[in-house]
């Protein structure tokens, strides 16, 4: 695959550049399995609808036939359980998840990644999508099989972070 040069103009980044050098939804880290592509992810609701209202132009308008997006706010009603399950872009940035290249945070970094950007950063987002693995710990300890009305605020946030909790 040749280089694909993306500029990105939206409300978080004004004359970012990235390049594509990988096939959309190819060639990924061998630690890294999602089980759930972006677009399936806004399919289903995710973030609470807000998180890629301004950036459609970046990804494949297919993502958003289908996506449950709010403009206005943050509207965990649109999330596949109903509930909350995020943090505020702010607690990100105390904690210092945020890399400066994806200032939306992980979700942000996994589309790009999907689409073929490899970037400095891949190593330790792979290694936080690892990590979530507790909390599908957690729910096979605490729930039924796909009982998915046991602990959604913990299927939510794997959600966000393509794991299927549908399945767990």
């Amino acid at each position: 695959m040749s280089r694909q040069k993306v500029i990105v103009n939206d409300i978080m980044q004004k004359g970012y550049v990235y390049y594509r050098t990988e096939p959309a939804g190819k060639n990924f880290h061998p630690d890294f399995r999602p089980q759930l592509t972006p677009m399936q992810m806004l399919e289903m609701g995710v973030f609470g609808g807000k998180y890629m209202t301004d950036c459609r132009k970046e990804f494949p308008p297919s993502w958003f036939r289908k996506a449950k997006l709010c403009h206005e706010r943050h509207d965990p009603e649109l999330n596949y359980f109903g509930v909350n399950a995020s943090q505020p872009l702010d607690v990100w940035r105390e904690k210092g998840w945020i890399y400066p290249d994806d200032p939306r945070g992980w979700f942000q970094w996994y589309c790009r990644y999907y689409m073929g950007r490899r970037c400095p950063d891949d190593e330790r987002q792979v290694k936080r999508w690892k990590a979530m693995k507790r909390h599908v710990a957690q729910v096979r300890k605490h729930c039924r099989r796909r009982d998915v009305s046991c602990r959604p605020r913990q299927r939510q946030a794997l959600l966000d972070w393509a794991y299927d909790s549908r399945k767990i």
